[in-house]
């Protein structure tokens, strides 16, 4: 039999961009409207396999990337769930599949999010709700042993916090950010990320601020929820360039994560901890091994070695991407860098694009020591910050800069830069500029 032809892009796009328009606004936390849908569409988040259900600030795609990598290892089916996309929406749902995952294609993708729409009827619902239900609806009609499930904004209101029953939650470090949603101080905010913990279910954290911790200890007390937090239940840390795992089952002696920076070797121990804290799967101490070794999450630390726009850079330098976007990010970054600079020392160049809702000054702040000059650049999309003010800010913090009126311009003007040496560049400051590099310089997102 032959193959059905693929759906063209221009009917799903524009289907896509059709259910960004069904709400007025863009984020509306509630459950109400999800809640609705997936009733009328019979309820498929009931149908799922065991889920891990991940919310924070930081850290929660590289953790379920860990996740992934090591129950694929362990030859299980793993469906998952992210967000945001870098560059297709696509990114967001892959599918269990032998031999691993796979991203959702067109026309599965484009069936379930038109089922989804004819259902809805026209009633009110934001897009990340309806591609919440389509991606429920996908992961229900296909067999899978877990599901990996990240939060889109908060935890308490997202859309994904429909889930009856999680086998466990996971929580990553919380810091300050989208504060207009979520709340003005850390417990605020860790009050809506707590609020995926379910009654009885293992809840696994990072390391966290104590005003953050204290919050989501109250919580597991009132659900008693088992907690199982960072550095009192359980330990990760590298040491000889491994990273050694303890809690009250064992040691684990691992290869050092394959994610470049320290925060991934705690992003690692959240994730083994996660699958230590339910009986749910049996994972082999060699699949843990793999995960370390296999793991991929692009524009996390991303060194793109080819392409389009590395070819702008003088010759012998390097071009990296990172979609930190807020201050906790910032801070991760930097240290990462000072793990390459004890490698190679090289000149620091920024290529900065951010949102206008996030902290340019204290996000560059971060660099102030590093960097040696600074090319802001817009952006995608109407929420980005102009390229001006983040210059503006990168002066504030302490750096020299300039404003360039897209990546490949500010790559290109990185030659005239009086340098001892070819330099390491980062382009940073937002997951939309990261896709757009990824796209411009031909590299895959996923």
């Amino acid at each position: 039999m032959s193959a059905r032809p693929a759906r063209s892009r221009e009917p799903l796009d524009a289907l896509i961009a059709r259910l960004v328009s069904l709400h007025p606004k863009k984020i509306d936390l509630s459950l109400g409207r999800i809640e609705r849908l997936l009733g009328q569409l019979g309820n498929p988040q009931r149908r799922l396999p065991p889920v891990i259900h991940v919310a924070g600030t930081n850290g929660k795609g590289s953790t379920i990337a860990f996740l992934r990598a090591i129950m694929e290892a362990a030859a299980l089916g793993v469906h998952v769930y992210t967000s945001p996309s870098l560059v297709r929406f696509h990114e967001r749902i892959r599918l269990a599949h032998p031999g691993g995952g796979r991203l959702v294609d067109d026309d599965a993708l484009a069936d379930a999010l038109a089922t989804c729409e004819r259902v809805n009827a026209g009633e009110p619902i934001t897009a990340f709700e309806i591609g919440t239900a389509a991606a429920f609806l996908l992961f229900a009609g296909r067999p899978a042993d877990a599901l990996l499930l990240e939060v889109g904004l908060g935890g308490r209101l997202d859309a994904t916090n429909v889930i009856e029953r999680p086998a466990v939650t996971v929580i990553t470090p919380i810091s300050i950010d989208h504060t207009e949603h979520l709340g003005s101080t850390l417990a605020d905010i860790a009050g809506e990320k707590a609020g995926i913990l379910k009654r009885g279910v293992p809840a696994v954290v990072a390391r966290q601020d104590v005003r953050a911790l204290s919050v989501i200890e109250r919580a597991a007390a009132r659900l008693q929820a088992p907690l199982l937090v960072a550095g009192e239940h359980w330990t990760a840390h590298e040491e000889g360039g491994r990273l050694v795992f303890a809690d009250e089952a064992g040691l684990l002696d691992l290869p050092r994560p394959r994610l470049l920076g320290r925060h991934q070797v705690e992003n690692a121990g959240l994730a083994v901890a996660a699958m230590r804290a339910t009986r749910a799967f049996d994972i082999p101490a060699a699949a843990y091994e793999a995960g370390m070794r296999e793991v991929q999450w692009p524009a996390r630390m991303q060194r793109l070695s080819s392409g389009r726009l590395v070819q702008k850079l003088p010759r012998g330098s390097e071009l990296w991407l990172d979609g930190g976007h807020n201050v906790a990010g910032a801070v991760a970054t930097a240290a990462a860098i000072v793990e390459l600079e004890e490698r190679v020392a090289r000149p620091l160049v920024l290529v900065v694009g951010m949102l206008a809702s996030k902290d340019a000054e204290g996000f560059l702040a971060c660099f102030s020591d590093l960097a040696r000059h600074v090319f802001a650049v817009p952006a995608p999309g109407e929420a980005a910050r102009p390229a001006a003010e983040i210059a503006v800010a990168a002066a504030r913090a302490g750096l020299a800069a300039d404003v360039a009126s897209n990546v490949e311009e500010a790559l290109t003007r990185v030659a005239a830069l009086e340098l001892e040496t070819s330099p390491r560049v980062l382009v940073t400051g937002s997951l939309y500029l990261a896709g757009e590099v990824l796209m411009r310089n031909g590299t895959p997102s996923a």
